[in-house]
């Protein structure tokens, strides 16, 4: 019995760990790839192919090496959580589906664009087009997601096999293929986009030079999105507060802490703002990665100890303590080699840009 109970033990601790190295994958992805969609369909505003190609220069060097952070996030639901990789892909395969055509799109844009003639303007397009389908579909799967979704032990008759010992069975989704949709996994969409278009104005702000074209526009529309991100979060949080029961968190016994969260990036907010009108555009962007930091750290501990609310949680969902055990033998390394790569590509192409700067130029 002691020694069960220490498997358990362990498997809870290296479930808990990848559940915790999940989310910082996520986060990681959204700041630094958000970013780059939002300015991706920001470029759509755009109407001289050049200046759509300098869009696309201001993120040449590092835009590849960000999306990777969604490719390792997808591979540590594979390897750690795989029965929530199952169901959660199938409850969530036309949002997805849609999400990776929209990031294809704008990669096969992003190659196709230098070298076009004739169809700069459809390539160019097919840039901030794609950036758009994948962070609205994205917000959709994201908000579905945390509505959570119907598990079911039922073979294909319909027939309860749960307890059934010569059948091995496994939950699986229950549901339709548009079970993914409601309003409120709209909304999410949407919020998605106007999160993006701040985080992509901002970030074309710190790329360009101050007295370029581009980046007058773009500290436009920043200005604009940054009236319109709080006013959406104020929804979500509201409409979340409604619909999820585990919401009930933030004015429970621990209220105090979940006060200091709002308190913390309301005050970043007000610091990004400020940094904005200011035009100290790097710290206005930092300061936004650092509330949607706190607002996802918020959403996975108000999660927890789901994976998945209201239908996984993080242990049930987690593979067995010894493939968790050799997952974290050899994949953990990887994660301070892969930041400090990040880090250094951001620091080698630091130096701001002007609409000059074409992409085919590169």
């Amino acid at each position: 019995m002691d020694h069960l109970s220490d498997i358990l033990r362990i498997h809870s601790a290296l479930s808990t760990f990848w559940w915790i190295l999940l989310g910082l994958f996520f986060i990681i992805y959204i700041v630094l790839d958000g970013a780059d969609l939002g300015a991706g369909f920001f470029s759509l505003l755009l109407k001289d192919e050049n200046d759509r190609a300098a869009v696309m220069s201001s993120m040449a060097g590092t835009w590849d090496a960000n999306e990777t952070w969604l490719v390792v996030a997808g591979g540590v639901i594979f390897g750690a959580f795989p029965l929530v990789y199952g169901s959660t892909f199938n409850y969530l395969m036309i949002p997805l589906m849609f999400t990776l055509w929209g990031i294809i799109s704008r990669a096969v844009a992003f190659e196709f664009h230098v070298h076009a003639k004739g169809s700069r303007k459809f390539w160019g397009t097919m840039f901030g087009l794609g950036s758009l389908v994948a962070a609205f579909f994205a917000g959709i799967a994201l908000g579905a997601t945390l509505l959570g979704f119907r598990m079911t032990t039922e073979n294909a008759q319909g027939i309860q096999v749960a307890n059934d010992p010569f059948v091995n069975t496994v939950p699986h989704f229950a549901g339709t293929a548009l079970s993914f949709l409601s309003p409120f996994s709209i909304w999410t969409g949407i919020g998605a986009v106007i999160a993006g278009g701040l985080a992509g104005t901002l970030f074309l702000c710190a790329r360009f030079k101050q007295d370029d074209p581009i980046y007058k526009k773009a500290h436009h529309w920043a200005t604009i999105f940054s009236f319109l991100a709080p006013a959406a979060v104020v929804i979500t949080l509201i409409w979340s507060y409604a619909i999820m029961p585990d919401a009930a968190k933030w004015t429970g016994s621990g209220w105090f802490g979940w006060l200091i969260l709002l308190l913390a990036i309301l005050v970043s907010a007000y610091k990004m703002m400020s940094a904005h009108a200011a035009h100290r555009d790097f710290p206005a962007l930092l300061l936004c990665g650092a509330i949607v930091v706190l607002m996802w750290g918020g959403m996975w501990a108000t999660n927890f100890p789901y994976i998945i609310p209201n239908t996984w949680t993080i242990t049930a969902g987690g593979n067995p303590a010894n493939d968790l055990a050799i997952l974290t033998l050899f994949m953990t390394g990887f994660v301070p080699i892969m930041i400090m790569y990040n880090a250094y590509q951001i620091w080698v192409f630091r130096h701001r840009i002007t609409h000059l700067a074409g992409y085919e130029s590169h």
